[in-house]
């Protein structure tokens, strides 16, 4: 019986890094300043979501919600590597002024 082997083209493949629509800025990360703490997310509330404001390239003053892993305050400085997506806002159990 013959050996299994698996073909692959050249140049083509998931480990490129440009094939990801631009998404990527061209000088890497993109700082973004915190403005707000939204809230907390994720199974465990492990996840931080806040409104960032980005300080340079393409988007340079857009305020994006982003989702934070870690420790992070107001006034911190992200470094994103994309500005084109957007967290989902989070959804709440209860609206504000609710007793």
């Amino acid at each position: 019986m013959g050996s299994k082997t698996q073909k692959t083209k050249d140049g083509q493949g998931s480990g490129s890094g440009k094939g990801a629509g631009g998404l990527l800025s061209e000088g890497g990360a993109v700082p973004a300043v915190v403005e707000s703490i939204v809230g907390r997310t994720g199974a465990k509330g492990e996840i931080t979501q806040v409104k960032a404001r980005v300080l340079q390239g393409f988007d340079k003053g857009k305020v994006m919600r982003r989702n934070v892993k870690g420790p992070v305050r107001i006034k911190d400085v992200l470094m994103l590597r994309e500005t084109q997506i957007e967290a989902r806002r989070i959804k709440s159990k209860y609206s504000k002024g609710a007793a």
